[in-house]
């Protein structure tokens, strides 16, 4: 199977017109920070002069990882089933985010350990195996799989995305997916080890030493460093569908709000497979993750948040998107001195624009 991305990168040359919009506006040049970025970000993705957040959704993928069996968590498979029941019951945090933020959720089994029979309703049944194997001893996952799990990501965030969604938010949960995730960065960034494994779950400094060993020892396997070939080595099945959606919310001209560590690793995947995905990504939040860092630098982000947070389930996608509405309101609603009528010259120095007309 052959994925053929088409991913249009967005018109900078809308830049100077979408600036002066952000730069006329009752405020001092560059007040709004951060926000005026996320701002001009959704008007170059979504090229209009009036910005919407239509119908943003939260899916959280989940899914087990064979490496768990080296005990590199906390805990052991069994929980991500636990965790997946605590979800469909809205006592998780994400569940708590979403609600406090009027986000809908949707879960995902992408191939947990432990399958949950009946199947309830409101889970969303894409498995692709009982779990991924032992990536420290052979590959993670063979090439069907992985195409598979891209498939099905692919085609669940084009259906969302045909039922309203401008927005997708990625969360996951998965016992052992951070060794996953070290192990994605390190293949595709070549840092030290001990630069991409990080506690996890906050396993002990004997169980951490075990993890870089068995994440090392996966990674040294790896000969060709395609980013299809180092998602069947050392990937998971949650981290390769996130990522199939995202370079379909991308190909379709759509925004993507990135969580942490894990949701990360899927994303510095989809870039890598086509670099145009980035222009779509707004990133949450930095984790407290070992890795997330160098993550971040890779990709040329700068997260909304600085939380602590080291949780994942998409937790620090829900605390951030109040913010990207907040840019989006900003830009719509609020006035310019103009139509103000306020007389002030804290806008001196602004760089003259030349209006393209261009933003319907």
């Amino acid at each position: 199977m052959t994925f053929d991305w088409q991913i249009a990168p967005l018109n900078r040359e809308l830049v100077p017109e979408i600036q002066q919009r952000i730069d006329q506006k009752t405020k001092p040049l560059g007040a709004l920070g951060q926000l005026e970025q996320i701002a001009l970000q959704i008007a170059l993705v979504q090229q209009r002069k009036r910005l919407s957040i239509e119908r943003p959704l939260m899916l959280v993928f989940v899914a087990d990882h064979g490496i768990a069996e080296e005990g590199v968590s906390i805990a052991p498979s069994s929980v991500t089933q636990q965790m997946v029941f605590n979800f469909l019951a809205g006592g998780a945090a994400i569940n708590c985010f979403c609600r406090a933020n009027h986000i809908p959720l949707k879960v995902i089994d992408a191939g947990i350990k432990h399958e949950i029979k009946p199947a309830p309703s409101a889970l969303i049944l894409h498995r692709i195996a009982a779990g991924t194997r032992n990536f420290a001893h052979e590959p993670a996952m063979t090439l069907a799989q992985a195409e598979q799990a891209l498939t099905f990501g692919k085609e669940f965030a084009e259906a969302e995305l045909a039922a309203g969604s401008n927005l997708l938010a990625f969360g996951e949960m998965g016992i052992g997916n951070s060794s996953s995730a070290a192990a994605i960065l390190a293949a595709i960034s070549g840092a030290p080890m001990e630069t991409c494994v990080g506690l996890g779950t906050g396993i002990n400094s004997e169980q951490l030493a075990k993890k870089i060993a068995l994440v090392k020892q996966g990674v040294e396997r790896i000969q060709d460093t395609s980013p299809l070939n180092i998602l069947c080595e050392v990937g998971g099945f949650e981290i390769a569908q996130i990522c199939g959606a995202m370079l379909a919310t991308a190909q379709a001209g759509r925004l993507i709000l990135v969580d942490g560590f894990i949701v990360g690793a899927a994303a510095l995947l989809a870039v890598s497979i086509n670099p145009n995905a980035r222009d779509y990504m707004i990133f949450a939040h930095r984790s407290e993750e070992a890795g997330h860092q160098l993550m971040l630098q890779l990709l040329d982000a700068k997260p909304l948040l600085d939380l602590g947070l080291r949780l994942g389930e998409g937790t620090g996608a829900a605390l951030a998107l109040p913010l990207i509405h907040a840019a989006v309101s900003f830009y719509n609603q609020m006035a310019t001195f103009d139509s103000a009528g306020i007389n002030a010259d804290i806008t001196s120095g602004n760089p003259s624009a030349t209006t393209s007309g261009t933003l319907a």
